[in-house]
Formats: structure tokens, C-alpha cells, sequence
């Protein structure tokens, strides 16, 4: 069904977050692995999501992505698509080699440099460990060396940054119930989110009850299983009982998945870079799953998709997945 610009516009809700600060429920994902052509690439699907209705866009300093994101925000104002910065949603986050309490302000201030913006809405640690200062990312191929995260120096800076106005909101990440509650046990601010892979294969359910009763959202990366990664499957939108649902609904199975975390309460980051996909993802919410479709999805057996198993080694602090998820894969 064809959506006009301006429907698709006023039809995206809104969460209210800790704090007041207002972020909408479906948000364009900009991390690709591998990473998926030239930053023009990336810069044009956002023009592209902005034009159909997206005011929400997630990045990382990991991705490589904060750049071209930036420069269409830019373009978008210029062009007249948005009036200003105000009008959309920008999430990034740190990344384990700036975990530490005296780099956390800037790498954020590097962040806000790369995206050309004065705040960011949202700020999240990506995962909860730190590495080796200066080492950027993680390979078989490179040495590195993971530490416990020093939660309280890393936290405390964090609130330095929303206290400094530099982010509207901080969170987090990858943060099973157990560190999540290490978190709130020293937070003088309370984290707002906590960005983890959801969808009808991981569907969270212990620690989606743990942040609803402590204030935190909980937002979906993956939805859609994260096809096309390298740790990804098409086991989410191959799934028969979801194409079942899907048929009966006259919907897509990527739909029925939005539209099913969607219903859970959670926030949702999708990434898709085609044009009839990303106005396709926005399509789902003037129609609902009936009893019988949430039934049907809660019986599919659970599995994680993404183990992390990179951060798993006898010189890591986490020697076990077990230990990387308290448990919770």
C-alpha cells in the first residue's frame, strides 16, 4: 500500500524516555558488516529515509558512519526536508576503547565533530568491557586485550556528558539484567536505554521485564535477524510460522517482526538501505497481531544470534559466553 510523505511523517510514535527527552519508536540503522559501499552510499539512504519519514538514526563511532550521517542532516535542512536539527533523533555510542573514564568526553566530542552536531540525543556504551586504549576494533587477525570496564569512572563520565549538555540522554548497550543492575546500583543518572538484539528468535523476555520495571527502554537492533551480516541468519524471515502470520496479514514477515516488537514495548533500530523496504518498515502501525499471531510467535524456541564470542578468551574477563551473559543466551 502506497504512503503518502506526509502520512508516513505523522505516523511514526513516540517513546518518552527518562527525563522527558522524546525518540521515535522506529529508527534507520547505519551499521553494515561488511561495510556496505561509500559513504555517499550511506549518505543518500539517509536523504532517502528523511524523505519517507524516519527522524530517528542510530550510528557508532565503530561503524564509520557518524561522518555521512552528519552531511545528510545537513543536506536535509538545506534542501528544506527538515527545518532544523531539532526535528530528528541521533543515537551514538562509544566503543570499548574509549571505555575508560578519562576518554569517554572525547570520544564523544570526536563523535559530535564527525556528525557536526552540538549534542547528541542519545549517547550509549556500546558493550560492557573496555579494550587496550587505542585499539579500535576487534579481529582474530589483531592483538588486543579486553578489561573489565570500570563501571563507576565510565558511568560517571557518562553523566558528566548529559550534565554538560553534550548528549540529551546516555545508556547503554549489550547490558544483560545483571549489569544493568551494577549500573543502577552507582547511577546518579539512570541510563534511558538499553540497545540489545531482539526479535521473534531472541525475544528477551527476562530482560525486557527488567527494564520496564526500572524506567529503561529497551530497543531492538537485529529485528529482522541481522541477514546479510556475518554473524546474521535468514532464519528470522524464512521462519514458516512468521510467513504464515505474514500471509494471513496481507503484511510482510519483516512487518509482522517490527510490528511485533513494536507491540512488546520496545523501540526498534531496522536497517535497510532500499527504498521500498525502508517505506515498507514504516507501515506497521495502523494494524495489529491478534492473540493467537503473539501466541504462535512466543512458542518459537529461542536462541541468540549474536554470542559475542570475540570477547570471549582465558585472558578476557568474560573466559565463557556464560560469563559474557550471565547466563542469558
Amino acid at each position: 500500500m502506497e504512503s503518502s510523505l506526509e502520512t508516513t511523517r505523522f505516523s511514526i510514535p513516540e517513546y518518552v524516555l527518562r527525563g522527558g527527552q522524546r525518540m521515535p519508536v522506529l529508527g534507520l540503522g547505519t551499521a553494515s558488516d561488511p561495510i556496505e559501499g561509500s559513504e555517499l552510499v550511506i549518505k543518500l539512504a539517509v536523504l532517502q529515509a528523511i524523505k519517507l519519514g524516519y527522524r530517528h538514526f542510530d550510528t557508532a563511532s565503530l561503524y564509520g558512519t557518524e561522518q555521512p550521517l552528519g552531511e545528510a542532516i545537513i543536506e536535509a535542512i538545506s534542501l528544506g526536508l527538515i527545518k532544523s536539527r531539532n526535528e530528528v533523533s541521533i543515537t551514538s555510542k562509544l566503543w570499548c576503547s574509549d571505555a575508560h573514564g578519562e576518554l569517554v568526553l572525547p570520544a564523544l566530542r570526536t563523535s559530535l565533530q564527525n556528525l557536526k552536531l552540538e549534542y547528541l540525543d542519545l549517547y550509549l556504551i556500546h558493550w560492557p568491557l573496555s579494550l587496550k586504549k587505542g585499539i579500535e576494533g576487534v579481529s582474530g587477525n589483531e592483538e588486543y586485550h579486553i578489561f573489565p570496564m570500570d563501571l563507576s569512572s565510565v558511568w560517571a563520565a557518562m553523566e558528566d556528558c548529559q550534565r554538560i549538555g553534550l548528549t540529551k540522554s546516555i545508556g547503554l548497550s549489550n547490558f544483560t539484567c545483571e549489569k544493568l543492575a551494577d549500573i543502577l546500583a552507582i547511577a546518579k543518572i539512570p541510563p534511558a536505554v538499553n540497545q540489545v538484539e531482539m526479535n521473534p528468535f531472541w525475544q528477551q523476555k527476562k530482560l525486557r521485564e527488567f527494564c520496564h520495571e526500572n524506567g529503561i527502554l529497551l530497543s531492538a537492533y537485529s529485528p529482522l535477524g541481522a541477514i546479510g551480516t556475518s554473524w546474521g541468519s535468514n532464519r528470522v524471515l524464512e521462519c514458516e510460522v512468521l510467513k504464515e502470520i505474514a500471509k494471513a496479514k496481507g503484511k510482510t514477515v519483516a512487518q509482522v517482526c517490527l510490528r511485533w516488537a513494536y507491540e512488546q514495548g520496545a523501540s526498534i533500530i531496522v536497517k535497510s538501505f532500499n527504498c521500498e523496504r525502508m517505506k515498507q518498515n514504516l507501515e506497521i502501525f495502523n494494524w495489529s497481531l491478534s492473540e493467537d499471531d503473539l501466541k504462535k510467535i512466543n512458542d518459537i524456541p529461542q536462541s541468540r544470534g549474536y554470542r559475542g564470542e570475540e570477547f570471549i578468551s582465558q585472558d578476557s574477563p568474560f573466559r565463557t559466553l556464560e560469563e559474557l551473559w550471565d547466563g542469558e543466551i
